[in-house]
């Protein structure tokens, strides 16, 4: 199983960008799908994440400005980021628990993404 993750790049403060990131592989089921950044020298931080029933969850510090959705038939989860701050810079990991191999019940593994960075200039 993999994890592609890509739309990262330089913006102006106040400017959107849309961070996507597809899962690939002997995939039977895919609970939760969400993204964290990193910032050199600090740890990785929760951002959003999605449930394969829809529902979301934000950290505070994103709330009303990123918009996290996901496809369950292309396994893939996109986060869109408005009204960026300097602040939101940091490379910005995708993360799924998903669920492989032909036993029952499934089991179900973490797994992560290469970093996409992200960049706001002020």
């Amino acid at each position: 199983v993999q994890l592609q993750a890509s739309g990262g790049g330089l913006v102006q403060a106040g400017g959107s960008l849309r961070l996507s990131c597809v899962a690939s592989g002997s995939i039977r089921s895919i609970s939760v799908m969400g993204w964290y950044r990193q910032v050199p020298g600090k740890q990785r931080e929760f951002v959003a994440t999605v449930i394969s029933g829809g529902s979301t969850n934000y950290a505070d510090l994103v709330k009303g400005r990123f918009t996290i959705s996901r496809d369950n038939v292309r396994n893939t989860v996109l986060l869109q980021m408005n009204s960026l701050k300097p602040e939101d810079t940091a490379v910005y990991y995708c993360h799924a628990i998903i669920g492989t191999g032909a036993n029952s019940p499934i089991t179900y593994n973490n797994y992560w993404g290469l970093g996409t960075l992200v960049t706001v200039s002020s």
